[in-house]
């Protein structure tokens, strides 16, 4: 058994033939014109389609960025906008004091806005 199988397993099959089975045309084997026409336009399409989607996602990615700066941007005027209240309502208080008190205070601490003769590492930016 194992030389029959032996002998199946190395002996060569036929050459194939050089032309096509009987019944066969050429046309039923290649795809013609009319499949390289196909199939180019699905290539296009494809290509046309990434192309569209990519910029599609660039859009998208550029909005999300717009729209990112401009809450960082609204958030950043909010929180100036609640310094400087809370400047303008402790500028307030010291300003209903004497006003001898108040000049003799400015005097020696220089100016409370953070001028030039105040310590730069004592300044809000």
């Amino acid at each position: 058994m194992q030389r029959l199988l032996l002998s199946l397993a190395t002996t060569p099959s036929p050459l194939p033939t050089p032309s096509l089975r009987e019944g066969i045309s050429e046309d039923q084997v290649t795809p013609g014109l009319l499949g390289f026409i196909m199939t180019a336009f699905f290539v296009v399409a494809t290509a046309l389609l990434i192309v569209d989607m990519v910029r599609r996602i660039r859009r998208v990615r550029y909005r999300a960025q717009v729209e990112e700066e401009r809450i960082a941007a609204a958030a950043a005027a909010d929180i100036e906008a609640a310094e400087a209240a809370e400047a303008d309502s402790g500028a307030a208080g010291p300003a209903a004091g004497s006003a001898a008190g108040s000049a003799a205070n400015d005097s020696s601490q220089g100016p409370a806005d953070g001028g030039a003769d105040a310590d730069p590492g004592n300044r809000r930016h």
